[in-house]
């Protein structure tokens, strides 16, 4: 079926991509606005793949001509909360001379890092003149960018002469509220079944209204229900087999949609059973679960190659650490060591072993109860991928196959073949983006798609904020239908909600993983990883969202070799004690120096991979600490700084436990604000004296707890 799919949600201003699904490459499909607000001038193109830019708020109802018929999709548009806000940094920043630098790329969130879109130059004292500045330019010492961005901190890198060395880095807040929240919970009542919607207001926000959208897949609509505020109902006679929901919260702010879906079938001549589910939720596996990530070709060892099968034999380590799930950085063919420069999205790297002996690897996984999650690349390709070398020399079918950029916008220094030049992030030009407004490239991406999901348990989805949202949205209903328990982990950084929106089930935690660096280098007291879980609310994160807790990954440097001796313990506690996913990247448990370093296997550090271990099994054990919600704990500090310290409770309804944390060089004493049990559950050893010894961490049972 080629209908595009479930309502679409923005903001005035706002672009988003409308599309076919399960394109048909040879078929025609034609685009029209059939109602839009009196006021709009809007219109769209009669191509494929269409780009809707909404001017004034209301609803737009656009319809998709194809094959198989005429789909209609809603688009409910909302007012633009973005407010102007100026990003800027002077000479005095820059650690190097800029003497004869004329201008600066400015990336950022705002424009999707893309290089050569906003450029801030250096024209004159006062000049703001230049085809590309984008409202940026040069005043004295101050380099300047002014743009429209949303309630919230900003953050934008000018990259001087269109390099990273030298730059600076500029932050900006807007004020205003979060965005608020909303949850659709399903009954039946007798003949009726009854949604209902719990919006939450965004902090600093005020009470949202909430409206309610059906699914223009589905024969359910508008005149077969009644809605009393946050209520809709529906006799079950109205039902067909599948209906779908989708409701938001609306304040200063929209919140992302939540969807709940209703399942109808007959139970006998007159009665039909009714069945509710959430489908955006995450498989309930992964709430406990503990992630593994491996940079493939450091695994093995300094004197030996890594291959699947020597993976394979080193599975009895991963099982002895307890974690539940293997990520392993990108296994197709590449030439480079990283792989993420793909050549053969179908096939496995030479180095690394065949396909067979993959499958192999992952079997292996399977018996010690160990799921498998592949590193899936469909942003963009090497530039050596045979598809790229055939678009920039000319061959038809492969036109529209990457993004086009004009040369005016190149920032790379390649002569390019041909008037243009390829799209790409930050100075990636050996990576170029794909064109997913080409049926071919979404076809393409698909069938890598359906190649690699019947033999692995997830995706982990490599630059998931590059590609379209609708693409996300096909890509998730065509696995989830298939299989419930598949896993999509999305790299989305900084973080943004609206990926949270039927698209991923857990998500990269860029606000935590700052935050404890920063208590790391002590320039911020250990409290401040509260303010980073109350980021998940700010940004629209509903409660059942999962985030991926970590301190390290492939991209960053080592937590204990930028940040103060000591602290990677607490650090890597705190992972595993809040809600969330932890995440422990191979090596930081054996103290790897460097982020892609070769595996200590003979020289490891024995007592910090016992450490991590103790943190898997604790988590494991005690349902408290997989619990959502955090409640801070006051603790005097008596030997020690208080800055380097926290504490705080989580737990069920039958079980809470209080988490204690030393992020400083030395043991602490303190004394908390409630009466504990006499034993420390992480290293099961028992409290003496007047005060709580803290090294790195302590769990405590509150007294009185049955």
């Amino acid at each position: 079926m080629h209908h595009p799919g479930p309502p679409r949600f923005l903001h005035v201003g706002e672009s988003i991509e409308l599309a076919p699904r399960n394109p048909d490459t040879v078929a025609e499909y034609a685009w029209q606005i059939v109602d839009q607000p009196a006021e709009s001038m809007v219109t769209i193109d009669d191509e494929a793949v269409v780009h809707l830019v909404p001017d004034v708020p209301g609803i737009y109802r656009v319809e998709l001509d194809a094959p198989d018929g005429v789909h209609s999709q809603t688009v409910r548009v909302f007012p633009d909360p973005r407010r102007e806000a100026r990003f800027s940094v002077t000479t005095d920043e820059v650690d190097s001379d800029l003497d004869g630098v004329d201008h600066a790329a400015v990336i950022g969130q705002f424009n999707d890092f893309t290089m050569g879109t906003h450029r801030a130059e250096r024209t004159g004292e006062g000049d703001r003149s230049g085809e590309n500045a984008r409202a940026g330019g040069y005043v004295g010492n101050e380099w300047f960018l002014d743009v429209t961005l949303p309630p919230g901190t900003h953050e934008a890198i000018f990259a001087f002469d269109d390099e990273f060395e030298p730059h600076a880095t500029s932050e900006v807040t807007v004020d205003g509220p979060g965005r608020p929240r909303v949850r659709l919970d399903g009954r039946r009542e007798d003949d009726e079944i009854v949604v209902t919607a719990t919006a939450d207001a965004a902090p600093n926000g005020s009470v949202p209204s909430v409206e309610f959208h059906l699914d223009d897949r589905d024969t359910l609509t508008r005149d077969a229900v009644t809605v009393d505020d946050e209520t809709l109902r529906a006799s079950v006679d109205t039902l067909s087999e599948l209906s779908r929901v989708h409701a938001v919260a609306v304040a200063e702010r929209h919140s992302i949609a939540d969807t709940l879906t209703i399942h109808s079938e007959p139970a006998g001549e007159r009665t039909r059973t009714i069945s509710f589910d959430r489908p955006a939720d995450p498989p309930a596996w992964v709430r406990d679960a503990t992630i593994y990530e491996i940079f493939v070709r450091a695994f093995a060892g300094d004197t030996v190659d890594t291959t699947f099968a020597a993976i394979e034999r080193r599975v009895p380590y991963l099982e002895s650490l307890g974690v539940d799930a293997v990520w392993l950085t990108p296994v197709c063919e590449s030439p480079t060591r990283h792989g993420y420069h793909i050549t053969d999205l179908f096939d496995t790297a030479a180095d690394l072993g065949t396909r067979e002996e993959f499958a192999s690897l992952v079997d292996r996984l399977h018996e010690a109860d160990i799921r498998m999650l592949f590193d899936l690349v469909i942003n963009h390709t090497s530039r050596d991928h045979p598809a790229f070398q055939l678009q920039r020399a000319g061959v038809p079918e492969y036109a529209d196959h990457y993004e086009r950029v004009p040369a005016t916008q190149d920032t790379t220094g390649v002569d390019w073949a041909g008037d243009d030049a390829p799209g790409h992030y930050f100075t990636w030009s050996k990576i170029p983006n794909l064109n997913y407004d080409s049926l071919a490239v979404r076809e393409w991406m698909l069938d890598v798609i359906d190649e690699w999901a019947p033999l692995v348990d997830g995706f982990r989805c490599d630059v998931a904020w590059g590609i379209p949202h609708g693409f996300w949205k096909e890509v998730r209903e065509r696995l989830k239908s298939r299989d419930e328990e598949f896993l999509l982990l999305d790299e989305t950084v900084p973080r943004d909600a609206a990926f949270r929106e039927n698209e991923f089930d857990v998500h990269y935690d860029t606000d935590l993983y700052a935050v404890l660096r920063n208590i790391g280098t002590g320039d911020a007291p250990a409290s401040s990883l509260f303010d980073a879980l109350d980021d998940s609310r700010r940004h629209g994160y509903p409660n059942e969202a999962l985030h991926m807790r970590y301190v390290e990954n492939h991209d960053e440097d080592r937590y204990a070799t930028e940040c103060n001796d000591g602290s990677l313990r607490p650090a890597a506690a705190a992972t595993f004690t809040l809600p969330g996913v932890p995440m422990v990247y191979y090596g930081q448990e054996r103290g790897v120096p460097t982020d892609r370093g070769t595996m200590r296997w003979h020289d490891g550090d024995a007592a910090l991979t016992e450490f991590h271990r103790r943190l898997i099994a604790l988590r494991n054990e005690y349902p408290a600490l997989c619990a959502s919600g955090v409640e801070p704990v006051a603790c005097d500090v008596h030997t020690g700084d208080p800055e380097r310290v926290v504490a705080y409770e989580r737990g069920t309804e039958y079980e809470r436990l209080i988490v204690v944390l030393n992020f400083g060089p030395d043991p602490v004493i303190v004394t908390l604000d409630r009466a504990v049990e006499h034993t420390d559950l992480f290293d099961e050893s028992a409290l003496t004296g007047d005060g709580i010894r803290i090294d790195d961490i302590a769990v405590l049972i509150p007294s009185g707890q049955e």
